[in-house]
């Protein structure tokens, strides 16, 4: 072999060796590449079914059970503060968001006129008192006299029984008289005597009798009165005689005019919506502020129509607020149902029965009472966002 060829030779081998190698891992590449991209295809396939598996056993034993809605809202039963008596505002010691317990004075009312009222009603009283004591002896007296003419018609009627035995006597003798007055046995002097007797006799029994009938009007004269007299004190006493029960009725009322001067709060609450100065004339039942009771909060929650099918009064609810987040969890229960949705009581109600009508899904409000400790601890104010869970499935 020549100087020439050998190098030629020796360099084919290594212009051949590469050109040999490059084809074998151009194909390995794309082979790897293809089975590692299988592999993950094969575990993204393997975790979204285990996803939507798990997802599936969840939804069955878990969210099926749950309905949710974020359009719910905290409500009080908030109490009106309104005066019960007309005039003007001397004293307004609380101010707005102030916190007041039941009892708390809010606004005091000038009590003069209302003083006075109280002063003249009380003496109404005592003069109504006296004028009962009077009927009460009148109709003391009214009885004694009943009594009086009792007897006056007693004693007419003896004086009558009396005069009728002196005209039985004097007949008698008169007519003895005049048997014997033929015979000569009795002198005229005598029989004329006995006729004046007897004529006396005859007068005194007319006149017992007028007596009689005197007194026996007299008598009933007596009855009637004291029948009006027992019938202004009949089954009563001086403390319970319609007119003192009258009277005292007025000075009931002036000592609760007086004392409503003073405006007390009907709940433990948040002092809001306060319009008084003082100064102000208020007339009865304007309204001068609002107590908002935080401490009994309760939620309305408006869930849709579909979403109502499995709710019941009790079922237990778990809430959230923006507020505090999603961290503070309050608890409570299900109170009732609403008696109509939200366009059922709308001012302006639908109007259906158009060929316009377009279905929409109505809202039903939900009352939820809220655990007090709870609101004790995370206190809550009307009008604030909540998230409801209800949990049907108890």
């Amino acid at each position: 072999m020549d100087a020439r060829t050998k190098p030629a030779a020796e360099q084919a081998p290594a212009e051949i060796k590469p050109a040999a190698d490059a084809p074998g891992r151009s194909d390995a590449a794309p082979a790897r590449t293809a089975a590692r991209r299988g592999q993950l295809f094969t575990v993204l396939g393997i975790v979204v079914v285990a996803a939507a598996l798990l997802y599936g056993i969840y939804w069955v034993l878990v969210a099926s059970h749950h309905v949710k809605t974020d359009d719910a809202y905290v409500q009080a039963d908030v109490a009106q503060v309104t005066p019960q008596v007309a005039g003007a505002i001397i004293s307004d010691p609380v101010s707005e968001t102030q916190p007041v317990k039941k009892g708390d004075v809010l606004v005091v009312i000038d009590p003069s006129d209302y003083k006075l009222a109280l002063e003249q009603a009380q003496a109404d009283l005592d003069q109504a008192q006296r004028k009962v004591q009077g009927y009460f002896a009148n109709n003391d007296a009214q009885a004694a006299n009943t009594a009086a003419r009792q007897a006056d018609a007693d004693r007419a009627q003896a004086q009558l029984v009396s005069a009728q035995a002196d005209l039985a006597k004097a007949s008698t003798d008169l007519e003895r008289r005049k048997a014997l007055a033929p015979a000569g046995a009795v002198s005229g002097d005598e029989l004329t005597a006995a006729e004046n007797k007897f004529e006396d006799a005859r007068n005194a029994v007319a006149a017992a009798k007028a007596a009689v009938a005197q007194a026996q009007a007299s008598r009933e004269a007596a009855v009637g009165q004291q029948k009006v007299a027992s019938a202004l004190t009949a089954g009563t006493q001086v403390s319970n005689n319609p007119e003192v029960a009258l009277a005292q009725a007025k000075v009931d009322q002036a000592k609760l005019d007086l004392d409503r001067t003073i405006v007390r709060s009907p709940v433990d609450g948040i002092i809001a919506k306060n319009v008084v100065e003082v100064g102000q004339r208020v007339q009865v039942g304007a309204q001068l502020m609002t107590v908002v009771p935080i401490q009994s909060a309760y939620i309305d929650a408006n869930f849709k129509e579909v979403q109502l099918r499995h709710v019941r009064i009790g079922q237990p609810v778990t809430l959230t607020s923006d507020l505090y987040g999603g961290g503070v969890k309050f608890h409570g229960h299900v109170v009732g149902l609403a008696g109509g949705t939200g366009s059922a009581f709308a001012v302006i109600p639908a109007q259906n029965a158009t060929g316009n009508w377009i279905k929409v899904v109505q809202r039903l409000p939900v009352r939820i009472a809220i655990d007090g400790d709870e609101l004790k601890s995370h206190p809550l104010q009307v009008g604030l966002s909540m998230n409801v869970d209800i949990d049907t499935a108890q």
